[in-house]
């Protein structure tokens, strides 16, 4: 028998897309994904630093599973997300407190936090 178009189990509109596609948050990560991941580039090639590439490498890869259907539930995947991003807070602004220097790690810090608020406000 084949579900009609009002139904709950077969709606054209509910199929048409993925909530983590459409996502607010999701869009935010993958923001954030990618201004590490050119962070990491700038590192490398202004700074010659190749900790710098392979952090931001590993940390966007990281975040990258947590935007991918199937491979987490999704509180789980966007908790994750967001501890992740902690972390990188974390790493950030020890960084800052070091060099004392705002470029790269006190503007990634900014990145971060304001990553972190718009993703937290879009759940609420």
């Amino acid at each position: 028998m084949r579900a009609g178009g009002n139904s709950q189990l077969g709606g054209r509109r509910q199929l048409g897309h993925s909530l983590f596609v459409n996502d607010f948050a999701t869009k935010i990560l993958w923001i954030y994904i990618v201004l590490l991941l050119v962070g990491g580039l700038i590192g490398f090639f202004k700074g010659k630093s190749k900790v710098s590439l392979i952090t931001s490498a590993v940390f966007a890869a990281l975040l990258v599973l947590t935007t991918l259907h199937g491979v987490f539930r999704p509180t789980f995947a966007s908790d994750l997300a967001n501890i992740i991003m902690a972390i990188l807070l974390v790493v950030f602004a020890i960084r800052l407190a070091k060099t004392r220097k705002f470029m790269p790690s006190g503007l990634m810090l900014i990145v971060t936090i304001a990553a972190l608020i718009f993703r937290n406000l879009s759940n609420g």
